[in-house]
């Protein structure tokens, strides 16, 4: 069984790289001209997907990673890395930038219909810094009912952003320009901390396994 230290370590970590409440203005730049049932419906399947997509990759991401021999050590500094690159694209505000122009890509390449599957399920709920914090999650969760409960946590997060993706247009005007810059700015600098600490317990691992190994 997790900790409830680790259960809250793991939304938290989820929570900020997934961003919801940043989520909010680029689904309705999305799915402008929809009515709200074809919003609900594009919400619905994008949530899914993502979910199933994290879910996956929560299961079985440790064991490709052993396949390819790539230590647990070695991908949580790498993924650290990469979620502190995404924490400081959000503080200096890149990030949203970024994703619009992703989003603004895929309008003009896909069938509406298809929105819900890309960009939106991937790469922008369920995206690279998503799926690596992910599997580093996992690898500290190794038994069944530990993975079992951050499948659960994942639910959780994809509901949160299930209902902050319905009821973005209400979310936007509330929080503003302004809102949304501190919002983001607050959330970044939480993911620094949680990269640094992926990092300073991949390179902890990584020395234990220098120093264990038979000279």
């Amino acid at each position: 069984m997790a900790s409830a230290d680790q259960l809250i370590n793991a939304f938290t970590t989820l929570l900020v790289t997934i961003d919801p409440p940043g989520l909010a203005p680029i689904f309705l730049g999305l799915t402008t001209g929809m009515s709200r049932s074809q919003r609900t419906q594009v919400a619905l399947r994008g949530s899914t997907i993502a979910f199933i997509t994290l879910a996956v990759f929560a299961l079985f991401g440790s064991s490709v990673l052993g396949v390819l021999g790539i230590s647990i050590g070695a991908f949580r500094i790498a993924g650290g890395l990469l979620l502190f690159w995404i924490a400081f694209e959000m503080v200096f505000e890149r990030r949203q930038e970024r994703k619009e122009k992703a989003s603004e890509a895929a309008v003009t390449k896909d069938h509406i219909e298809n929105i819900a599957v890309f960009p939106l399920a991937l790469p922008l709920i369920a995206g690279p810094g998503a799926i690596s914090a992910t599997i580093l999650l996992a690898g500290t969760l190794p038994t069944s009912v530990e993975k079992a409960q951050l499948i659960a946590v994942i639910a959780a997060n994809l509901l949160l952003t299930l209902l902050m993706l319905l009821i973005a247009d209400r979310l936007d005007r509330f929080l503003g320009v302004t809102g949304r810059a501190i919002l983001t700015r607050l959330l970044g600098v939480i993911l620094a901390a949680l990269a640094v600490q992926f990092v300073v317990d991949g390179a902890k691992a990584a020395l234990n396994l220098i120093s264990a190994t038979p000279h």
